[in-house]
């Protein structure tokens, strides 16, 4: 599934601005604990105290197995059409099913908050008998007219209707962020600028929220479902559009039939007034459904997903095995997108772009299309069997981004994506750490995080480069075609691996996939008699942590000669030795950047700038100035930096321009005039726009006519910039421009105008922030909302009435926790000087059910 919702805000608010920060490292664990020997004179033993327990380690939780399979679910016909008053879908449901080994005498489904009105037994599509049957609101339990065997199949029709805002509220995870499974957006048509749609969202286990079903990974059915909406509503669902029938009262009937199985949390509609543009590959139908007013933008933002198709059929040597593949952007998504198998459900946010902005957008949004189009082979195709295992589906998806990047853009734009993917989980990392493979947690939502996707990849990359590129992807395309329309587990892609290779990869998969946390390297090295000696340090807390096994490469330069040597480390404390003609001008431990590990590794000023020097990649260059930044002051060091802005690659030249924020060295008039050309005449968006964050870090400096200049560039991200840097040293001449931007739609742009109001408006923008916190969408409202609350600070009390109930509302009612929470950190910001908002905020905390922000509240208090 699904890409992460707060993946798509710093997607959409950021674009790719600063190139990813040095990974912040996890706080050091506990050292393992030391024998402490007891005084001679002591009489008794002192035991030592009971190691520290780190802060990352969850806390005990519940064995979580795969769903016993009791029935197989063969096939399921639905038959839908809706209440929108009441937001309530009318349905009848025709179960193919058949006892999966042991006769069965009843039928037990998952359906979640219906009024079941019949349930009856079908023999040649004709009604039979009545059935008998229990309902708690969670599970339907059937009373069969007599015991089927395991070689008998029966049908049972279910007609019921689905009341899905009746559901218990606060379901939910960071990537989902409900779990209702069926959504009526803007119902009645009274939302000003918002079409009526619905749609559903199936993972975890949302289907049975709008239809009875066995609501299980390990299921596989073929479908059928018709849809009756009014004539001016266009539908989708899985599979083809088998048949439309107009009806005598307005309304139409569409037919949509998938003929291969899929799981049923897969299993999708969705209506609206939709635009379709229409594609091909090989001569299946290629889909993008958006809303009427971006229908000229949508090739440009989906028009690769044909190329996509031909390069993943080829490398994994396993054809795009569904009848089509669509994709519809819908509004208010819960999740960033959804990989319904042949018709992948996408944030609106992601393909609402303008023709200005399409160009902020940069290749990075790609990834959320490969992401999901990549499922369609890891976990529609072949599908995890439970939650534990997860990571069989979110981490090839997430690597696909990797490959995408690779085949597209190049080596950089790759090892672009596997630094942002290795930052990503290291800071999760700081305070969470559990095994890619858990057989245990307290909710299946919480499979859903950095592990299961960055760190998952990362470790399919190390997996490639360990078994070499063939052997990764002849390996793949066994494990693909060995378990295709069923369920998998880990230890099937281990087999795989094991086959295709003839090595017993049990070590790899083990510390990988099955023992949580990532080695920790403190990396030392010393020259002698012609040889270096290599000290690898495993400094990770081994008592919660394995020993790892590394295989990685060292790359040592005698001069300008670079020689590569392949070591294995294998134990905590290790030194290598390795043969040099002469002194090293640099050793590089994981030259090829492949391990997922936090290095500390010891090079000198002048190491550094070797290393710049002759990087062979993206990641030694980055890393090289990172390390500089630092001594930025030094002419030599600063002519690295600035000869870095003008690399070939734009993560390069962007993390120059941030390095050479606050310059205070010799060369600062020529610095500024490097940042000054780089602001106006770099070619990148994303690099013109750091350049602009860089000068604003000169305190007392004047850059308005840059400022200024930016104000009308073709790129939001750089009027951004520029807003923001004005933000902080305003200046008259271009208060007139900033307000005439008031009027954007644009995500970052909208959001830092909230940023500029909220530190330097007036009571004159009180209205605007009431005005745009109506129709801000929910990634800008979060920073829009709590900068509301600062600019009340500055107006009387008396006339702060209106804003405080917005805020107030907003932080009790928005179906969207990021938001609430904006909207207390709005209120947060006032009751310094109005107390009486802190009985307000309590009452907030008290009442609020997510546990994601009552946790945040209590940081905030």
């Amino acid at each position: 599934m699904k890409y992460p919702v707060l993946g798509i805000i710093g997607l959409l608010l950021t674009c790719h601005m600063v190139a990813p920060a040095q990974a912040v490292k996890p706080a050091k664990p506990a050292a393992t604990r030391k024998k402490v020997s007891a005084p001679a004179e002591a009489a008794t033993t002192t035991l030592p105290a009971p190691a520290p327990v780190p802060n990352w380690l969850p806390p005990t939780a519940p064995v979580q197995p795969a769903a016993t399979i009791v029935h197989d679910l063969l096939d399921t016909k639905l038959d839908v059409r809706f209440d929108w008053a009441k937001q309530w879908l009318l349905g009848s449901a025709l179960l193919t099913v058949r006892p999966h080994f042991y006769p069965q005498t009843q039928l037990v489904l998952d359906a979640k908050g219906f009024d079941v009105r019949s349930v009856e037994m079908v023999a040649n599509g004709k009604k039979g008998k009545d059935l008998k049957f229990s309902y708690d609101k969670k599970k339907l339990t059937i009373t069969l007219d007599r015991s089927y065997t395991r070689t008998e199949q029966y049908q049972v029709r279910v007609q019921y209707t689905a009341k899905p805002n009746e559901l218990p509220k606060g379901g939910g995870s960071e990537a989902i962020t409900d779990d209702k499974g069926l959504y009526f957006i803007n119902p009645l048509g009274t939302e000003k600028g918002k079409p009526r749609q619905v749609w559903t969202q199936g993972e975890t286990e949302g289907s049975s929220c709008w239809f009875p079903t066995i609501d299980k990974p390990n299921q596989r059915m073929t479908q059928e479902i018709s849809i009756t909406v009014e004539n001016g509503l266009k539908t989708l669902s899985n599979g083809l559009l088998i048949s439309t029938k107009r009806n005598p009262d307005g309304t139409r009937t569409d037919v949509w039939k998938q003929s291969l199985p899929a799981a049923p949390y897969l299993t999708m509609l969705a209506v609206g007034t939709f635009s379709v543009i229409t594609d091909t590959w090989r001569g299946k139908p290629i889909e993008y459904y958006v809303d009427p007013e971006f229908q000229h933008t949508a090739k440009q933002v989906f028009g690769n997903t044909p190329e996509m198709l031909e390069f993943y059929s080829k490398k994994l040597g396993v054809e795009f095995p569904w009848e089509k593949y669509s994709q519809v952007a819908v509004h208010d998504f819960v999740s960033g997108a959804m990989e319904n198998t042949t018709a992948t459900t996408i944030q609106q946010q992601l393909v609402q772009f303008s023709n200005r902005e399409l160009p902020d957008i940069g290749y990075e949004s790609e990834a959320v299309i490969t992401h999901e189009l990549f499922h369609q082979w890891f976990g529609d195709y072949v599908t995890t069997e439970s939650w534990s295992n997860l990571p069989l589906n979110e981490s090839f998806a997430d690597y696909s981004e990797l490959l995408w990047a690779e085949y597209k853009y190049g080596a950089d734009a790759a090892a672009f994506v596997q630094q942002t993917k290795l930052n990503n989980y290291l800071q999760e990392a700081q305070t969470k750490r559990e095994p890619l493979i858990r057989y245990q947690y307290l909710n299946r939502e919480d499979m859903f995080d950095r592990h299961s996707y960055d760190k998952g990849g990362r470790v399919l990359h190390m997996l490639r480069k360990y078994v070499g590129d063939e052997a990764f992807f002849v390996a793949l395309n066994r494990y693909l075609t060995q378990n295709k329309f069923a369920s998998t587990e880990i230890a099937k892609l281990r087999i795989a691996f094991e086959e295709t290779t003839g090595e017993d990869l049990m070590w790899f998969f083990d510390q990988w996939f099955m023992q949580r946390g990532h080695p920790e390297l403190r990396i030392t090295h010393s020259y002698e008699n012609g040889q270096v000696a290599l000290r690898v340090q495993q400094a990770q807390d081994t008592l919660f942590q394995p020993v790892y096994r590394l295989p990685v490469t060292v790359t040592t330069w005698s001069g300008n000669q670079a020689t590569d040597h392949r070591i294995i480390v294998t134990k905590a404390n290790q030194t290598f030795r390795l043969p040099i003609a002469q002194r090293p001008s640099l050793v590089k431990f994981d030259s090829e950047g492949i391990l997922l590990a936090e290095l500390d590794e010891q090079r000198t000023q002048d190491e550094l700038i070797f290393q710049f020097n002759h990087a062979r990649n993206y990641l030694q260059k980055y890393e090289a100035i990172e390390g500089l930044r630092s001594k930025s002051g030094d002419l030599v060091v600063s002519a690295v930096l600035r000869s870095a802005l003008n690399d070939n690659f734009w993560a390069v030249r962007q993390v120059a321009a941030a390095g050479l924020r606050r310059y205070k060295g010799p060369e600062g008039s020529a610095v500024r005039k490097d940042l000054e050309r780089v602001a106006i005449n770099e070619k990148d968006n994303r690099v013109r726009a750091t350049a602009i964050t860089t000068l604003s870090s000169f305190a007392n400096e004047d850059f308005s006519s840059v400022y200024s200049a930016a104000l009308k560039d073709s790129s939001y991200l750089v009027v951004g910039a520029a807003v923001d840097a004005l933000a902080k040293a305003p200046t008259i001449g271009t208060r007139e421009q900033i307000n005439g931007l008031q009027e954007t739609r644009n995500a970052s742009l909208l959001t830092a105008l909230a940023n500029y109001y909220g530190l330097n408006g007036t009571a004159d923008h009180y209205q605007w922030f009431l005005r745009r916190s109506q129709d801000a969408p929910a990634e800008v409202l979060y920073t829009l909302l709590e900068n509301f609350g600062v600019l009340m600070q500055r107006m009387p009390p008396i006339e702060r009435e209106k804003g405080i109930a917005r805020l107030e509302t907003l932080a009790r009612t928005h179906p969207i926790y990021y938001v609430r929470l904006g909207a207390y950190k709005g209120l947060n910001e006032l009751s310094s000087s109005m107390p009486a908002l802190k009985t307000t905020l309590r009452d907030i905390r008290t009442k609020e059910k997510d546990q994601r922000l009552t946790s945040i509240y209590s940081l905030i208090q």
